[in-house]
């Protein structure tokens, strides 16, 4: 017994004439009555009681064509389902992500997304960028989003933003009143920012911005969360240099001077993932930057 020698007993089952049915079903009539009486005699019973002019079912019969109607309807919708499983229209992808990008380019994307994929779940966790490369090799996520290229060959990344650092000051600090800021202006500020020591690139770009702008800045508070940075300058703890991305979010307590120096921003994932999901996100990133 197949699936096609169902159709052809459900269609015979409607129409009960086997010219007919052989018509619409596109094979011969003797094609079709030796696919049925095959199922009968593997059923062990009659499902036709037929002469030279009727055909009927029997009661076996009728009873067969309510249940093999659910049956092929389940199957149409478990393979429709996992059709679209195998297209990554539904599934769950994985999103690691800088806190910077939170109120910016994140929730632009997930919005295309979901617009374009609307069984598509996005689970979200903020990732250190030194845990990037780690995390999507682990399978702990299915893409990233970093400030840093990726160091495995293992993972592959594209591109999608350069933006200006800015630098980050509470909403009634002195240095909002002039016209021309140059950040050597507060050589003498106190300064809130992530540790200058560590090894990431994010890092090294602080130290180069510093070292041109002349001076080692007096850090009085150190934290890689950016909203503690921005709650700490919002209270007048200290002024900071982040990406402009932070800008959206406490817009009203700090302010956002853009600087030249730039940041970048790139879509990091694993080479060769045969995931329709990922594949169908990254459509939509390439769509939409």
């Amino acid at each position: 017994m197949d699936l096609q020698q169902l159709k052809y007993f459900l269609e015979l089952a409607d129409e009960l004439h086997f010219w007919k049915t052989s018509e619409k079903v596109f094979i011969t009539q003797s094609a079709l009555s030796r696919q049925i009486k095959s199922l009968e005699n593997e059923l062990g019973f009659q499902l036709f009681e037929r002469d030279k002019r009727n055909v009927k079912l029997t009661a076996a019969g009728e009873f067969l064509k309510t249940e093999f109607t659910k049956i092929l309807t389940d199957v149409e919708s478990v393979t429709r389902h996992a059709k679209q499983i195998s297209d990554g229209e539904i599934g769950t992808i994985c999103i690691g992500h800088p806190a910077s990008i939170t109120f910016s380019v994140l929730p632009e994307i997930l919005s295309k997304v979901s617009q374009k994929h609307p069984n598509i779940v996005a689970q979200m966790t903020e990732v250190d960028v030194i845990d990037v490369d780690s995390s999507l090799l682990t399978h702990r996520i299915d893409i990233a989003f970093s400030r840093e290229l990726p160091k495995s060959k293992k993972l592959a990344s594209k591109l999608l933003l350069t933006e200006n650092f800015a630098l980050v000051v509470s909403a009634n600090h002195p240095i909002n009143q002039k016209k021309k800021i140059n950040l050597s202006d507060l050589k003498d500020e106190r300064f809130v920012l992530p540790s200058l020591a560590g090894k990431s690139e994010h890092a090294a770009q602080l130290r180069a911005i510093f070292a041109e702008a002349g001076f080692a800045p007096h850090v009085h508070f150190e934290s890689d969360f950016g909203s503690t940075l921005l709650g700490l300058v919002a209270k007048g703890l200290g002024v900071s240099l982040m990406s402009f991305s932070y800008s959206h979010y406490l817009t009203e307590e700090v302010r956002f001077i853009t600087i030249p120096a730039t940041s970048t921003l790139y879509a990091t994932w694993r080479k060769n993932e045969n995931n329709g999901v990922l594949q169908n996100f990254l459509k939509v990133i390439e769509n939409s930057l």
